[in-house]
């Protein structure tokens, strides 16, 4: 419809003067009405400003973190009990807002926190050893808190069903226990088979970084001492004779041998809490032996 005093249509009017059809039909729509507040009416159910910086607070202590997972981690904390959107909006204008999570909270070379009891995490891997010009297979479930071989098998294959025969036996020597097993990414523990036993048998399972074989380094390290010590100094005639050696020096690693990360106490020591009775003898030994060495002098 072309206007009679311009002698335009009304959409090339309003486009000419930038203006939104759907504006000026809400202007025509309120001819006659008294003019209203034009901005933004605060609802009740809005956030209280407490809550806002109880939001910014608890993000600021959670880095790394998206603003939903912030949002249930609130709710279940009992910090504040608000919707995604709103630690969305409320972030946004403290600038905190991390879109694509840049920052991580990665522990990778740092550790993780360790176990304080024996049996909360078990780590397990599988060493090659060399026999007769090919290879047996040393399987071992060690405990992450006091470094106890808790049960080995030194076996001629290594498929998922060697590795599940390896950690029935180590949980039937210590029944009623359900620690954190701790693996590499190995085919072997990544398989279908494997994580349907450990589902059968209760176990949480935790897969370290790939490529990157410190993760699970309290075994790595048992495997640097095996080879050293044992496998380094002897000679194996047959399988009996390798598996009685094997397990002869596993029972001098769990009972005789100082550890230097557990004090210079033993495994063992560890596992059966005998840590204090240790240390306050040796002190014992260590003062009754300076009180002998001023007798002698003084005596002198």
């Amino acid at each position: 419809m072309i206007a009679p005093k311009t002698e335009i249509t009304k959409t090339r009017l309003l486009n000419l003067i930038g203006i939104y059809s759907s504006k000026y039909y809400e202007w025509v729509n309120r001819e006659g009405q008294p003019n209203k507040h034009n901005g933004i009416i605060p609802k009740l159910h809005w956030i209280l400003p407490w809550e806002s910086l109880a939001i910014i607070a608890y993000a600021k202590t959670h880095t790394g973190e998206g603003y939903r997972r912030l949002t249930y981690m609130m709710i279940d904390d009992n910090i504040v009990a608000v919707s995604p959107s709103t630690t969305y909006r409320v972030l946004k204008n403290a600038g905190l807002l991390n879109r694509w999570n840049k920052i991580k909270d990665n522990k990778k070379g740092r550790g993780f926190d360790q176990p304080t009891e024996p049996h909360e995490h078990w780590h397990t891997d599988i060493k090659y050893v060399n026999f007769k010009g090919t290879f047996l297979f040393l399987i071992c479930v060690i405990d992450g808190y006091s470094r106890y071989i808790v049960h080995h098998e030194l076996r001629t294959n290594m498929q998922e069903f060697d590795i599940e025969i390896t950690v029935q036996r180590a949980l039937e020597k210590t029944p009623g226990v359900k620690p954190r097993l701790i693996t590499d990414n190995g085919s072997q523990f990544i398989s279908k088979d494997f994580a349907e036993y450990l589902r059968q048998v209760g176990l949480t399972h935790i897969k370290t970084s790939i490529a990157y074989p410190q993760a699970n380094g309290k075994i790595e390290r048992f495997h640097g001492s095996f080879h050293q010590e044992c496998e380094m100094r002897q000679s194996f005639f047959d399988l009996n004779d390798a598996r009685k050696r094997v397990s002869s020096y596993i029972n001098f690693y769990n009972s005789k041998r100082l550890h230097s990360s557990l004090f210079y106490l033993t495994p063992e020591d560890f596992l059966f809490g005998r840590i204090e009775d240790k240390i306050n003898v040796r002190k014992e030994k260590l003062a009754l032996a300076k009180a002998k060495r001023i007798e002698v002098k003084i005596a002198s």
